[in-house]
């Protein structure tokens, strides 16, 4: 029998213990008002760059997932905390799908990917990990991006850090068709 073998990834774990806590990173959090952890990051007072904030509009924003599938997988939400699709306002609407468009432009622009995942998980069942505040995943796709880490180890390997990738997000994100700068932080 083989020895086990270890991948240190101590930055996980503020995740690992606080997910579905109280107040913690993963928690979604819908019964304390406190809101999702996305709108308790709006309302930390961190800047874009701490944050990872990509792009803030006028109803909607994009924020780097802190624990992407793979390295430019973005989130875009409303500011506005709502579950489901038949929520959003006609206006909040137009506008995250408008934002998803530019997500799918920088991240082809900044990565050169063979393809992309856009999806939504609406609910638990579904795998909504933060289901009530809505987002869409923006990811790139490669073939053959899943390997052997991840088939066998449950561990995927990333060759960037957040900071890097939100650059280079920032950087490729289309300026036409961007409303402008949001809210700075959500009531």
């Amino acid at each position: 029998m083989s020895e086990l073998q270890r991948l240190w990834n101590g930055w996980r774990n503020e995740y690992v213990t606080s997910a579905g806590a109280a107040g913690g990173v993963g928690a979604d959090d819908a019964t304390s008002g406190r809101g999702s952890v996305f709108t308790r990051i709006l309302r930390s007072g961190m800047s874009d760059e701490q944050a990872y904030i990509v792009f803030r509009g006028a109803e909607v924003f994009a924020i780097l997932n802190a624990f992407p599938y793979a390295v430019g997988h973005v989130l875009v939400l409303p500011y506005r905390e709502v579950s489901e699709l038949e929520l959003l306002t006609p206006i909040e609407s137009a506008e995250l799908w408008q934002a998803v468009s530019c997500a799918v432009q920088a991240i082809k622009t900044a990565y050169r990917p063979e393809g992309l995942n856009v999806g939504i998980n609406l609910g638990k069942p579904a795998g909504g990990s933060v289901s009530q505040h809505l987002h869409v995943h923006v990811l790139p796709r490669w073939s053959g991006d899943v390997n052997f880490m991840e088939a066998i180890a449950n561990t995927r390997t990333l060759p960037e850090t957040l900071l890097v990738t939100a650059e280079k997000i920032r950087e490729a994100w289309p300026s036409a068709g961007s409303p402008g700068p949001g809210p700075a932080a959500v009531a």
